[in-house]
Order: structure tokens, then C-alpha cells, then sequence
């Protein structure tokens, strides 16, 4: 008759201290839970409290910026139309007011209408100053600053220094930048005013080459650099060719080439 096996009391030990490890172990951890929500339970529920109210207030103000944006531009857009409509004075206040907005774009966008009328008026030093606190204003965006002082310097142009003009205007001076045709231009204008057209010169034929410049700009450039001795017109005509002459190198290389690359192959078939 076959014997049932029993566990060995070692084993049964073992099993039982086991037992009792992982349920004081528990109860540790219990305990450490227990104390450890009484002493920062409160500081987390006010943490979360301040984490979503805080994620709140920045929808908020999302939204009150974006409402704001579009009040200012409703604003912004009326008074265009009273400007339309002959209306300055109403005009004018509006943009008065929307000078001093919080918000840049069209803060400077109504401060920019507002000196471009005083121009027309011929209050060209009210029209300067007003393009010159633009350029100073950090908070503006870039490209409005740098119309500012393109603008600055055309309604200064004729009581200007011609070196004031030069240093002012020398880092938009330049092929390739964006406001290169007005100020090359102003800038060739002050070398002519210093008697150096050899420097006036070369710019003026730099903007008659400039495909990017508005074609009447191009025309004054053409016309400017030949009176004084460049011919705009044949420089262009020039560089055409030479363009012309590189690609046509170009493809006869590459013919040259394929025809070498294709004689090996032709002797082999042989």
C-alpha cells in the first residue's frame, strides 16, 4: 500500500514565515501610505488644485488675446474705411487710439498710417519722428523697424547729411536684400551728392539687374548708370551671354563624356 507523502515541517515553516513577511511587508507599506498622505495629502490636492487652475488661466488669456486681436482688427479695418470715405478726423482718432494698443501689429500698423498721412500733409518732420520711434521700438516686429528707417530717411533725404544717409542705410544697401531697391538707391543718390560716382554708379547698374526690383525702379537704375558712363543695358546682355556660354561648355563636356564613357564599350562588342 502506497504511502501518501507529507510536507516536511521545515518546508511548512518556511511557507508560514513567508506569509507573515509579505503581510508585515504590507502593512509597512500601509503604514508608510498612511502617514505619508497625512503629512502632504493636503499639498497635493493643493498643487493640483493650483496645476489646473493655472492651465485655465492661460486658456483664458489665450482667448482673451485672440478676442482682442480680432477687436483691433475690426477697429484697424473701420477706420481704413473712413479713411476711404474722406473721413480723416474720424480716422485719425481711431487710429489714435489704436496707436496705444498692447498688441504690436497693429499698434504699429495704425502709428505707420498715421505718419505716412502727416507726409502727405507735408509734416515731414512729424512724419520722421513718428517712423523713427518705430524703428526704435524693440517690441515691433523686425520688418516693420526696418521699414521705419527706409521710410525715415526717404522723408529726410533732402535735409541729410549724404554720409549720414550712406551709414544708415549701408546694411540694406545690398544685392539680395529686401529693401534693396530703395535704399541702393538712396545710397547711389548721396555718393552722386559726395561727387562719387564711381561708387553711384555700380549700385544704379546693380538695380537695373535686379530681377526682383519693381521694373520702374530698374528703368531710373538703367538710366542713372548710363549717365554716368555705365551701360546697364550691355552689362545685362553680357551676363547673359556669359550664362549662355557656360551652359553651352556645360553640354558639350557632358556630350564629350558620354561619348568616351561609350567608346570602351564599343571596342569590347568588337
Amino acid at each position: 500500500m502506497a504511502l501518501t507523502p507529507t510536507t516536511p515541517p521545515s518546508d511548512k515553516r518556511a511557507g508560514a514565515d513567508d506569509v507573515f513577511m509579505r503581510e508585515v511587508d504590507d502593512a509597512v507599506r500601509a503604514s508608510d501610505l498612511s502617514t505619508f498622505w497625512k503629512r502632504y495629502g493636503r499639498w497635493l490636492l493643493l498643487l493640483a488644485v493650483l496645476g489646473v487652475a493655472a492651465f485655465g488661466g492661460w486658456i483664458y488669456y489665450q482667448n482673451q488675446q485672440r478676442a482682442a486681436a480680432e477687436l483691433q482688427s475690426e477697429t484697424f479695418i473701420d477706420a481704413m474705411d473712413k479713411l476711404d470715405a474722406g473721413d480723416e478726423k474720424g480716422a485719425r482718432e481711431i487710429l489714435a487710439k489704436l496707436g496705444k494698443a498692447e498688441q504690436p501689429g497693429y499698434r504699429v500698423m495704425a502709428q505707420f498710417v498715421e505718419a505716412n498721412l502727416d507726409l502727405e500733409k507735408g509734416d515731414v518732420k512729424k512724419a520722421a519722428a513718428a517712423y523713427a520711434n518705430i524703428a526704435a521700438n524693440d517690441q515691433n516686429p523686425e520688418v516693420f523697424r526696418d521699414l521705419a528707417i527706409i521710410k525715415q530717411t526717404m522723408a529726410e533725404m533732402d535735409d541729410l547729411d549724404p554720409k549720414i544717409v550712406i551709414e544708415r542705410l549701408k546694411p540694406y544697401a545690398k544685392p539680395g536684400n529686401s529693401w534693396f531697391g530703395s535704399a541702393g538707391e538712396m545710397t547711389a543718390i548721396s555718393y552722386m551728392k559726395q561727387g562719387k560716382e564711381n561708387l553711384a554708379g555700380p549700385i544704379f547698374a546693380q538695380i537695373a539687374a535686379d530681377e526682383n526690383l519693381p521694373q520702374s525702379l530698374r528703368a531710373r537704375g538703367t538710366q542713372m548708370a548710363g549717365a554716368l558712363g555705365i551701360d546697364a543695358v550691355q552689362l545685362d546682355e553680357n551676363k547673359d551671354s556669359a550664362e549662355k556660354t557656360a551652359a553651352d561648355d556645360s553640354d558639350k563636356k557632358n556630350q564629350q563624356a558620354s561619348e568616351n564613357g561609350n567608346a570602351p564599350a564599343k571596342g569590347e562588342s568588337k
